[in-house]
């Protein structure tokens, strides 16, 4: 759909710096369907599509947490596995995945996965930023033309269990407790 490649927004260009997260900068991506190729470490380790919201999660989990998935592809949807109960092992992505809503309580660099919706058939990732009272603050990258890479989610505990009150969201991915943030 080429409506979702255009950049609507005249007050940025695509590739500017629009916020940092811990020294991992967030890009401006015009329409959520633009691309500007892909994003590789030195390494060789496939980082995602330029600008996109998988390439700054996966960037800030490379560089930030020296953290290199091993299944190193997919979109924001595929980081969520159905499978798994709260709390278990994603062997995709190298990390704990918990529910929406969990057990435990969601925590500064964790992954937040969004599903699919209808004008989205790929999902969004984002990074909790801030955890604070009764919510969370995300980072993400490539919101859309005018979204902001900050957002704040009402998050509560009922019955032992912590919701983030969206419900697009699926879930979180965390590194393991004994992994030095």
């Amino acid at each position: 759909m080429v409506i979702k490649k255009i950049n609507w927004n005249s007050k940025h260009e695509v590739g500017e710096v629009v916020d940092s997260f811990n020294n991992v900068d967030v890009y401006y991506n015009g329409g959520v369907g633009n691309s500007q190729g892909r994003n590789s470490s030195a390494d060789g380790y496939n980082i995602g599509m330029k600008y996109q919201c998988v390439e700054f999660v996966k960037r800030y989990y490379y560089e930030r947490l020296k953290h290199k998935m091993p299944d190193a592809y997919g979109n924001a949807i595929d980081f969520y596995d159905t499978k798994l109960k709260d709390g278990d092992f994603n062997t995709r992505r190298d990390l704990i995945q918990y529910s929406n809503p969990s057990k435990i309580r969601p925590k500064e660099e964790d992954i937040i996965i969004f599903n699919k919706s209808l004008f989205n058939s790929y999902g969004h990732v984002a990074i909790i930023s801030k955890v604070e009272g009764d919510f969370i603050e995300i980072i993400q990258q490539n919101p859309g033309p005018f979204g902001s890479s900050r957002e704040k989610i009402k998050v509560e505990c009922k019955n032992n269990l912590w919701l983030l009150d969206n419900d697009r969201i699926l879930g979180r991915l965390t590194k393991k407790q004994n992994e030095s943030r």
